[in-house]
């Protein structure tokens, strides 16, 4: 996917704000450094190189990884648009490796004070068909809003679960 300078500084935005609020919540994890030497060969073939933003680590369970993403919803179709490629990748990353990934969304509309999270696994089994951007000629799945679990600013990962058990 390319990206122009300002969708960087957002992304790169989006990620500083949800490094504050796992910090707010004391909730512990590693920032997975995004530059090209910071992973082997081999998993640049393999995986082309992408991996997620942070690892998560949840005490007597284990960790997951998250990949998080400035997003806004599509004003006409009312859905998020997660890009095909980048999800297949994580998906064969999280067969291969026996892997929890999961994409976390927010922007500025929310002030980043709202965060939506949905597992690879539910992007990819959701059944929503892919499409292909006008814009960008990209494809991408259309996730409705509420595919997503919301955690707000206030909540703590023990709502990310309680919602995954319901």
């Amino acid at each position: 996917m390319n990206y122009d300078s300002e969708s960087k500084q957002k992304g790169e935005e989006t990620e500083k704000r949800f490094k504050e609020w796992l910090d707010k919540h004391r909730i512990p994890y590693f920032y997975i450094k995004q530059d090209i030497d910071s992973f082997s060969a081999s998993f640049k073939d393999s995986f082309s190189g992408k991996r997620p933003d942070f690892m998560i680590l949840i005490p007597n369970l284990g960790l997951i990884f998250v990949d998080v993403k400035y997003k806004k919803i599509t004003p006409n179709y009312k859905n998020y648009p997660v890009d095909v490629e980048e999800t297949k990748i994580y998906s064969s990353l999280q067969r291969k490796f026996n892997l929890h990934i999961w994409y976390v969304i927010s922007n500025e509309d929310f002030d980043y004070k709202t965060w939506l999270w949905i597992p690879i696994s539910k992007v990819i089994e959701s059944g929503v068909t892919e499409r292909i951007s006008n814009k960008s000629g990209e494809s991408f799945f259309p996730i409705p809003s509420e595919d997503f679990i919301q955690i707000a600013d206030d909540d703590s990962l023990s709502r990310l679960f309680s919602k995954m058990l319901n």
